[in-house]
C-alpha cells in the first residue's frame, strides 16, 4: 500500500527552525514529484514547495523563498523540507503529497497520494 507520513513539526518560537521529512513506504520517491502543502485553519491548502524527480526541479511559494529549502534522501526514500527564520503566518498543519515525475505545479489536485500531516506553531 503506497502511504506518506510526515513527522518533525512542532512549536518553535519567531525566528527558529524545523526540519519535516516525508517517507514513503510501498513505492519508491525516484520517479514522483513531492510537493509539500500547509493548511491553516479557516483557509485553503496551499503548496509551499515541490521537488521533480523528472525534471529536478524545485520550486517555492514566494512566500517562503530564501527561508525554506525542500531535499530528498533516495537512499531513505525520504523527502524533506528545511524551514528556517519562521514566522508566526507559517503555522499550520503541513502535508507531503506525491504526483507524477514530471510535475511542475503546486496545484494540491495535481497530486494524488497525500500523509496524513504534521501540524507546526510558530510563537512566542
Amino acid at each position: 500500500q503506497l502511504q506518506l507520513v510526515e513527522s518533525g513539526g512542532g512549536l518553535v518560537p519567531p525566528g527558529g527552525s524545523l526540519r519535516l521529512s516525508c517517507a514513503a513506504s510501498g513505492y519508491t520517491l525516484d520517479y514522483t514529484t513531492i510537493g509539500w502543502f500547509r493548511q491553516a485553519p479557516c483557509k485553503a491548502r496551499e503548496g509551499v514547495s515541490y521537488i521533480s524527480t523528472g525534471s529536478g526541479r524545485t520550486n517555492y511559494a514566494d512566500s517562503v523563498k530564501g527561508r525554506f529549502t525542500i531535499s530528498r534522501d533516495n537512499a531513505k526514500n525520504t523527502v524533506f523540507l528545511q524551514m528556517n527564520s519562521l514566522k508566526p503566518e507559517d503555522t499550520a498543519v503541513y502535508y507531503c503529497a506525491s504526483g507524477p515525475p514530471y510535475l511542475a505545479t503546486m496545484t494540491p489536485e495535481s497530486y494524488n497520494v497525500w500523509g496524513q500531516g504534521t501540524q507546526v506553531t510558530v510563537s512566542s
